[in-house]
């Protein structure tokens, strides 16, 4: 069923957006602070709004998806925003989520917030993801509407849950990245081949010791650490002697020694028996 929406920011995800929404043939709306960013949406059929608040007057719903939220703020102030839905997928923190959300609740409109864990060319394919949340009636009446840019899931009523979603995903990815990097680091300074060891050896471990990580979720959940497999003083040991080793190959160990601090500071409180999974209290 074709439906009116607006698209407010037309960067690469914008972009992205507005074209998937053209191509599930709906009636959209565009508009940039840049006008000549929405030519080539014009010519696939978009329409081009002069103002941000004539877009969003135009449909019920709007996406809008700039640098922050305050860049999102300063787009929607002005425009009516009575009886229709706000949906932002702008990233940011869960607290600005929650503060937009009452902003637009107050101008009379409907409030969604989204986390877009895909990057623009996977918008509309299979494997991109969108977490959204708000009020749950909203994400109902607009959830046909927004399957086809990525598989839609709610995560509850407050808004702030999908940037915090958002930004815990991104953690982990960010996490990831940098023991690839020291990985990869640490071979190079052999002059072994990185693609190799990446492939045959680096990525398998890696997913050998994410299946691992439920089950460390369900010990942080009881406040249980004991552990059968390598403790904290053990693995004290082995990033001391890993740090080290960085030094000896002429490898800066800067990714790692935040670890290393933790598990340190964790044993030095009595708590060396213990897994790794009980770092998380550290954290708290």
């Amino acid at each position: 069923m074709s439906e009116n929406i607006a698209v407010l920011g037309l960067g690469l995800m914008g972009t992205a957006l507005a074209e998937t929404l053209l191509a599930a043939g709906h009636r959209v709306t565009v508009w940039n602070r840049s006008s000549a960013k929405a030519d080539a949406l014009v010519a696939k059929g978009a329409t081009r709004a002069a103002t941000a608040a004539e877009a969003v007057t135009a449909a019920p719903l709007t996406i809008v998806c700039v640098l922050d939220y305050e860049a999102a703020r300063a787009v929607l102030d002005g425009a009516d925003l009575a009886g229709r839905t706000v949906l932002n997928l702008t990233n940011g923190r869960p607290a600005e989520a929650r503060a937009t959300g009452e902003w637009v609740n107050g101008r009379g409109g409907d409030y969604l917030d989204g986390g877009i864990m895909a990057v623009p060319y996977m918008i509309g394919r299979p494997g991109a993801l969108i977490l959204y949340s708000g009020p749950r009636d909203v994400f109902d009446r607009h959830e046909a509407t927004l399957k086809p840019l990525a598989e839609p899931r709610h995560l509850g009523e407050d808004p702030g849950l999908a940037p915090l979603y958002d930004l815990a995903l991104l953690t982990g990815m960010y996490g990831q990245i940098a023991g690839f990097l020291e990985a990869a680091a640490l071979i190079a300074a052999e002059g072994r081949p990185v693609r190799e060891f990446t492939e045959t050896l680096l990525v398998p471990w890696l997913h050998a010791m994410a299946s691992a990580q439920p089950r460390w979720a369900e010990d942080m959940e009881r406040g249980d650490y004991a552990t059968e497999v390598s403790n904290l003083e053990v693995n004290r040991v082995g990033l001391a002697n890993l740090v080290i080793a960085f030094e000896e190959q002429g490898v800066k160990p800067d990714l790692l020694l935040p670890m290393k601090e933790i598990v340190e500071r964790r044993v030095a409180r009595g708590h060396g028996a213990e897994g790794l999974p009980g770092l998380i209290e550290e954290l708290r």
